[in-house]
């Protein structure tokens, strides 16, 4: 299990009693919990160990659940080099995985293992206790072999938290009464997607919407024109939001600090230098220059990010759910910061506009997972999606 966890725990807590009672757990090494090490996938972050739990793992102790361990992930869980969270699934050392999805990382690493994967509603899981990265993307996704464990790990995860002041504040989905709302009836797919996958995934993707039509969902094609925004509107906003986050790794209060600076200026220099790998750096760089060199792009990106809103809005109000595409991870890994991109094409938009996604396992000919399909709802139709993942996993 060496090349899975960074970090195992060598006397876990005993299962307590609750709805999650025995429910294991896995999480990235950038989810805080008291006395483990939390490097974040990142060498800024060598030897921090964590101060106190996040909110999210003290509700799930609470309910029961037992925290194994810290699996292998990105640098700051962007894009997925590195990331083992679908291997834990898979080969059995975990029943469930919770990591950062900030452009579809959650997701896909699902489609890769087989398993159903879920980015909830911006703001209804709390990030206090989280080391993120893009604060306005991002969002804890989960990754369960059925629908219903992903659900009632929500029952216990979502919810309001006096430490994390960016939260939804009103009514939240009842993950474990879905029944309680209106079923999703009516199915849009967007047909800027439908040549986005390789062969084997479009198969897939086709046989999930056949499930749809045959479990009497009513399926539409329906048009984004602006469909390529939301590439340009994550990658600029990503940017500036994760060179302000990176800010704080200065090698002064914690983490890595260089050797052998001068002074207190060489020493921040050497240490920022140090302290990120290339496809973080490189990025980094992008957001510091719309920052610094051309925030009107960044402002341009934030109009458009509103554009996009109130055009998914306009989707939404004649269709219940969009099916889109998952994707996969690219073979012989990404190129840098374009083939992370490319990889998260279909499932970015949930972060863009904050909705929540979930991710169906697909098959290609010769049985091994491909990307299938992933459904993408309204705010706040977290629960019912959750339920129509689960009559189509029961039909395969």
């Amino acid at each position: 299990m060496s090349d899975i966890f960074v970090y195992l725990d060598p006397s876990p807590p005993a299962a307590q009693q609750g709805p999650l009672a025995g429910q294991s757990v896995a999480i990235q090494a950038n989810l805080s919990v008291r006395g483990w090490p939390t490097r974040a996938g990142s060498a800024a972050l060598a030897g921090y160990v964590a101060l106190e739990d996040a909110t999210i793992i003290a509700r799930l102790r609470q309910a029961g659940a037992v925290i194994v361990g810290a699996v292998g992930m990105s640098e700051f869980g962007f894009g997925r080099d590195g990331d083992a969270a679908g291997r834990a699934l898979s080969e059995g050392h975990a029943g469930m995985v919770i990591m950062t999805d900030m452009l579809g990382e959650a997701r896909l690493a699902a489609a890769d293992a087989g398993a159903f994967g879920f980015k909830p509603t911006a703001g209804i899981v709390s990030r206090f206790g989280l080391i993120g990265l893009m604060p306005s993307l991002e969002t804890c996704g989960l990754l369960a072999r059925t629908p219903r464990e992903i659900a009632r790990a929500m029952a216990v995860i979502a919810g309001a938290d006096e430490r994390d002041h960016s939260m939804h504040d009103g009514a939240l989905p009842d993950f474990l009464r879905p029944d309680q709302t209106p079923p999703l009836r009516t199915v849009g797919i967007l047909k800027e997607t439908l040549a986005l996958s390789a062969a084997d995934e479009a198969a897939a993707f086709g046989a999930g919407i056949a499930r749809l039509a045959a479990a009497g969902l009513e399926i539409r094609e329906v048009a984004l024109p602006a469909w390529d925004d939301f590439a340009l509107v994550h990658r600029i906003v990503g940017a500036v939001e994760a060179s302000s986050s990176c800010g704080k790794f200065d090698g002064v209060r914690y983490g890595h600090r260089a050797a052998g600076a001068k002074n207190w200026n060489e020493m921040y220099l050497k240490t920022r230098a140090e302290s990120f790998g290339p496809l973080l750096k490189s990025y980094l760089f992008q957001g510091a220059y719309f920052q610094f060199e051309n925030y009107v792009a960044f402002e341009k990106a934030a109009r458009v990010r509103a554009r996009l809103e109130a055009d998914m809005a306009a989707l939404f109000a004649g269709v219940d759910v969009l099916a889109l595409p998952t994707g996969q991870r690219e073979r012989g890994g990404t190129d840098g910061i374009a083939g992370v991109y490319r990889e998260g094409a279909c499932t970015l938009p949930a972060n863009v506009l904050g909705l929540p996604a979930v991710s169906v396992p697909g098959l290609v000919a010769d049985g091994s997972p491909a990307g299938g399909l992933q459904l993408i709802g309204p705010r706040l139709s977290d629960a019912r999606l959750l339920a129509l993942a689960e009559r189509l996993g029961s039909s395969q």
